[in-house]
Order: structure tokens, then sequence, then C-alpha cells
């Protein structure tokens, strides 16, 4: 049974994600629309939190772009680890870079307060 997402797709690994399948490139990119929202969002968050006239919405903006950016990384690379794509050194060296930096803006904005 195919489903609209990895875990409920066919039972041959990495088959939905094949260079034929035109569900498994739009549903990979789809993650990467949503990661690179979630970035806009959450550098919008970082100027609103510099920014003395949006102190008060900083946070909020923050959260959500980090919700978004971190659920689009991650499915991003959920797809791309269980697919038949070639993985590349450095794509997984930033994909933990940015988590670390998410993790430090979270430990940033916890000790901030």
């Amino acid at each position: 049974m195919r489903g609209g997402y990895p875990h409920q797709g066919p039972s041959i690994p990495g088959r939905w994600l094949m260079a034929g399948d035109s569900d498994a490139r739009n549903r990979l990119k789809l993650a990467e629309l949503t990661s690179g929202v979630g970035a806009l969002v959450l550098g919008a968050g970082l100027g609103a939190l510099f920014a003395p006239t949006l102190r008060q919405s900083a946070a909020v903006v923050l959260v959500t772009g980090g919700l978004l950016h971190g659920w689009g990384m991650l499915d991003k690379h959920r797809l791309e680890t269980s697919g038949a794509t070639h993985q590349i050194w450095w794509v997984n060296l930033l994909y933990w870079v940015c988590w670390a930096a998410l993790g430090g803006l979270v430990i940033y904005l916890i000790v901030r307060r």
C-alpha cells in the first residue's frame, strides 16, 4: 500500500525515491520548500529579535521559523537517507551544523530570559 508519507510507502526500501518517481520528487521538493520557508521565517525572527520596534513578536517568529525549518530539514534528510540518492558528505555536515546552530539558539533564548 502506498501512502503520502515515506513510512506508508512500498515495502521495497528506497523505491519511492527513485529517479523516475514524480510523486517522490514532489515530496522531496515540498520538504526542501518547508525547510527554506522555515529558514526564511527564522531569519526574520532573528531580525525582529534585534530590532527594538519588533521585539515583542520576536519569540513567536523565532519559534515558528525554527519549527518549520527543523521539520523541513528532518523530513528532507529522512527522504534522502531512505532513498536511492547519493549522499554527499558536506550536505550531511551542514545538516548537523544547522541542528547545532538551532540548539545554540534555543540555549541562548533560555539563558537570556
